[in-house]
């Protein structure tokens, strides 16, 4: 693990960049993984081993409060994640990446595309969804919050194990599930909390989503209850050219449940990228 002082907090992340012969050795830019809440870099274990193998740099923080970045209490919104990531990608030496994120991790990434669209070379949305935060779902989040701060993580993190992956995959991949929980059970409350307050305030991006000229790839899982089918196809109608890609046997986080079909939909997606990227060199 490695950290870098971004928009006075520290952020924690790893970067595959020493371990492959050269950022993007496939032809495309390097991708960059937004995680979701309340998890960490480490649920993007399987994709990140998967494009060290392919030669693909590869970089995965954790957001602020959670893992190991620095705890900001109070609200955060996403636009906030979405400068720190930029401010990263400097500190890196990055101009541009495909941006890969998952649940609250995707709407980070429509945030990022909205402000720096220039710095987007594709896009990998996962189980999340673009319309803005509804009367009622701002005051669960702020509830929820109030929740995290009085009792912590675990009486959450428990109940929602089951709706995180599949009740299937819980018994049928304890290692999955185990791995699961300990995130939930690590992140740090006020992280968390911070988050979701700032989550509560989320704007409506369908607006921004005819905007996206890039290579896009919608993918979800087919028992996501938390972001179902119909909310990646909203996403696919509206984004030009988008691809869908339906996870059999997967909930909210196809990507550790189902890992070989996920990767194998974030490479197609890289192909596109590549073969854009060499179209508008040409």
């Amino acid at each position: 693990m490695d950290s870098a002082n971004v928009n006075g907090i520290a952020i924690a992340y790893e970067d595959s960049g020493s371990a492959v012969p050269a950022a993007g050795a496939e032809g495309g830019p390097a991708v960059l993984f937004v995680h979701g809440h309340p998890f960490d870099r480490t649920m993007w274990r399987p994709q990140v081993e998967e494009l060290v193998r392919r030669g693909v740099r590869a970089v995965a923080p954790d957001l602020r409060g959670y893992g190991g970045t620095t705890v900001v209490p109070g609200v955060v919104p996403l636009e906030t994640f979405a400068r720190d990531l930029a401010g990263l990608l400097d500190r890196l030496g990055m101009a541009r990446a495909v941006v890969c994120g998952v649940s609250m991790g995707g709407q980070i990434a429509l945030e990022f595309h909205r402000l720096f669209p220039g710095r987007v070379a594709g896009l990998l949305l996962a189980d999340t969804f673009a319309q803005g935060e509804t009367p009622a779902g701002k005051r669960e989040r702020n509830e929820r919050a109030d929740r995290l701060l009085a009792e912590g993580m675990a009486g959450y993190a428990h109940e929602v194990l089951d709706k995180m992956i599949t009740p299937a995959n819980v018994a049928a991949m304890p290692a999955v599930a185990a791995h699961v929980l300990a995130m939930m059970l690590g992140a740090p409350p006020e992280g968390a909390a911070a988050a979701l307050r700032g989550r509560a305030e989320r704007p409506d991006y369908t607006g921004t989503l005819a905007g996206i000229g890039v290579p896009a790839l919608v993918v979800v899982g087919r028992d996501d209850v938390f972001t179902p089918v119909a909310d990646a196809e909203f996403l696919r109608e509206r984004i030009p050219g988008a691809r869908l890609a339906v996870v059999e046997g997967a909930g909210h986080l196809p990507n550790l449940e189902r890992p070989a079909a996920f990767n194998a939909a974030l490479t197609g997606l890289l192909a596109a990228v590549a073969a854009a990227t060499d179209v508008t060199e040409v």
